[in-house]
């Protein structure tokens, strides 16, 4: 074998039976191969297991698949390589020409554009409700045929809560799906609710660490099979090594949580107490609306805080520009604290009526809690609401 090809087929390293890394490697392949063509075709019609082309499958990927879909109480998940692929890819799959989505007001943004504009294009009608009006989505599921009801619970970033009971029992009554995006809540909560798909976008808790994107698809191995054979055309897939930097990072997931809403709820007690915060926005505290309904639904109440600050666009500007610890940026669940400014939280895809029922006002600021101590993270917000609220030179 001449130098030129052997670069490009270096010797083999095999591991015996007995003698097994601690850590999965990661399988950086595009490609796999079967020693014959017959075993190629027999993997392609499903008779055998295996790899062929890592845009459908990998190693790698199936054991991230399968610990996400044993935390959530499933059997079988799809990977992507962002939050927001997961949705699009989902609601592309699952949707077609004449079907009708029931959608919600808090839901996330890339939610709703993909609904009102790209579902729109391929003859997909949709009604979009608040989260809280019950009674609506009640009615609008008795009288009008729904392939499918996409929300979240806690949403983005005022923290209400679906009551998720009520959403899936008039959903099953009607014979449509329920697509539940569970990033904010976790992998350990809302299991044992009657859901068919939930979207979980990897790039904040599962990572953790704020320094990889991916999504993922759970459902039951069923509609997984069938929703696969649209997603896995789209190419949508996840690399490899993001996989395994989720995979590592899922290893800290519980003590990151539990620290991060420890921190969330003592950063919260604080804030209500702050002259200058007229509201906050936390699912621990009695004095959210729905806390009595978080604590049935929920293991904990998660790590992001919104307030309203007594003041608008300034103030909150001001505010997120002089904390210390907390940097302006999106996305949340990282191991720093994070703040969105009110100038950042507001979009132009609401109407002035939407935007009341939002609750997102010019003075809401979202906090997403890390793991620093919580002193220091209330001794920041206290210098940061001093300067936000002193008189400008």
């Amino acid at each position: 074998m001449k130098n030129t090809t052997l670069v490009n087929h270096p010797p083999a390293v095999a591991l015996l039976s007995d003698n097994r890394p601690l850590v999965a490697p990661i399988f950086q392949s595009v490609k796999f191969s079967f020693d014959d063509t017959n075993e190629t075709l027999r993997y392609q019609r499903g008779e055998r297991e295996g790899f062929f082309y890592s845009r459908t499958s990998n190693p790698t990927l199936t054991q991230l698949q399968r610990l996400l879909s044993q935390l959530q109480g499933r059997d079988d998940c799809l990977l992507t390589g962002s939050g927001v692929a997961t949705i699009a890819a989902s609601l592309l799959a699952l949707c077609k020409a004449g079907d009708h989505v029931l959608l919600f007001i808090e839901s996330y943004g890339p939610t709703r554009y993909i609904v009102q504009h790209l579902l729109a294009k391929f003859g997909v009608t949709h009604t979009m409700l608040s989260i809280e009006d019950l009674a609506g989505i009640e009615k609008l599921l008795k009288e009008t045929p729904t392939r499918l009801v996409i929300f979240e619970s806690p949403t983005n970033p005022i923290t209400k809560i679906a009551d998720i009971e009520h959403l899936t029992g008039n959903a099953r009554t009607a014979g449509c799906l329920t697509v539940l995006d569970n990033t904010f809540a976790g992998f350990h909560n809302h299991g044992n609710y009657d859901i068919d798909v939930y979207l979980h976008s990897l790039t904040k808790y599962a990572s953790g660490h704020g320094d990889v994107m991916g999504g993922a698809i759970i459902a039951r191995h069923e509609l997984i099979a069938a929703m696969r054979k649209d997603i896995g055309p789209m190419g949508a897939a996840l690399d490899p090594h993001a996989a395994f930097l989720i995979q590592r990072g899922m290893r800290t997931y519980f003590l990151r949580y539990e620290r991060q809403c420890a921190n969330a709820l003592s950063v919260s007690e604080f804030l209500l107490k702050h002259p200058r915060v007229k509201r906050v926005h936390y699912p621990g505290l009695k004095s959210h609306p729905q806390h009595a309904l978080a604590r049935r639904q929920m293991q904990d109440f998660g790590t992001v805080v919104s307030i309203d600050l007594d003041g608008g666009y300034s103030q909150g500007g001001r505010f997120a520009e002089s904390l210390e610890l907390f940097s302006i940026a999106a996305s949340v669940g990282s191991t720093e604290s994070l703040v969105m400014p009110p100038q950042l939280l507001h979009g132009g895809t609401y109407t002035a009526e939407q935007r009341v029922k939002s609750l997102v006002g010019n003075g809401t600021v979202r906090l997403s809690i890390g793991l620093e101590d919580e002193d220091d993270l209330k001794e920041d917000l206290a210098q940061a609401l001093d300067q936000a609220f002193s008189p400008q030179s």
